[in-house]
């Protein structure tokens, strides 16, 4: 889309400056980021640096997802990044899993915007994430299948019926699947499965019982299932997960000493 006059002429007057930065920096709750061509972390504000548990700006310069998050994560974060810069078009209100500041996987909304040079040329990729829990009154697409979360999120470690969460929302099975699809990317049963993960995560770091009765307690069938299904989505098995944490390499991997859409 074409730039008006008066947008042309101050955009040209101004010039490299942190404003962005520093705007996104008086928004509570709001994550700012900013990658050049190669995928590189060029700007972020303090927000996103504790996510990804990092003192200062200028440790995480010239990194990239794979260097912070597990592969899993950074393999989805890429994507997004490269199809934005390809297509030279906007993703926007994508509700995905970020690490939360306590460096576990939870529910985020993300909108990503290509960053265009004087030329015209696409020269990266700029974002924000927010919490999807603190955002959700602004998201009314969501509302629509906010029962059938409510009541998933209620009783996801036992086993559940997709016909009764589709009764929870008064729509059909076929209804909530392809509601699903088109606000979460994903069907019931998957959004089933990556809360029981993220839920996983946190018993994995934090607690003690043996991943056999973690498995069995989140409503998976046996340690076997609940380890395919965990390494599908995190990268790595729960028990190195469980390794990491406890020797402080956790997935999020820490840059410089700590003090982390």
């Amino acid at each position: 889309m074409a730039r008006h006059p008066k947008q042309q002429q101050f955009f040209e007057a101004i010039g490299p400056s942190g404003s962005l930065c520093t705007l996104f920096e008086h928004l509570p709750g709001v994550s700012f980021f900013a990658k050049n061509a190669q995928f590189e972390i060029v700007c972020a504000n303090s927000a996103f640096l504790e996510h990804v548990g990092v003192a200062r700006e200028g440790a995480l310069i010239g990194r990239t997802d794979y260097e912070l998050f597990p592969k899993s994560l950074a393999d989805h974060f890429r994507a997004d990044d490269a199809w934005v810069m390809q297509h030279r078009k906007p993703r926007l209100h994508i509700v995905e899993l970020f690490i939360n500041p306590d460096g576990l996987p939870d529910w985020y909304l993300t909108n990503k915007l290509p960053v265009f040079s004087g030329g015209g040329g696409v020269v990266g990729v700029m974002g924000t994430t927010q919490s999807y829990e603190s955002d959700k009154r602004s998201i009314q697409p969501y509302l629509r299948i906010e029962p059938a979360i409510q009541f998933i999120r209620q009783h996801f470690r036992e086993k559940i019926l997709i016909m009764d969460v589709a009764a929870k929302a008064h729509l059909s099975v076929r209804q909530l699947d392809r509601r699903f699809q088109e606000i979460l990317k994903m069907s019931p049963q998957e959004f089933i499965t990556r809360l029981r993960i993220k839920t996983a995560c946190e018993e994995l770091s934090q607690g003690r019982d043996s991943i056999l009765d973690i498995a069995v307690s989140l409503g998976f069938y046996d340690q076997s299932s609940f380890s395919l299904q965990f390494r599908r989505r995190m990268g790595i098995t729960p028990l190195q997960y469980r390794k990491q944490h406890q020797s402080g390499e956790v997935p999020v991997a820490p840059l410089e000493p700590r003090n982390s859409q």
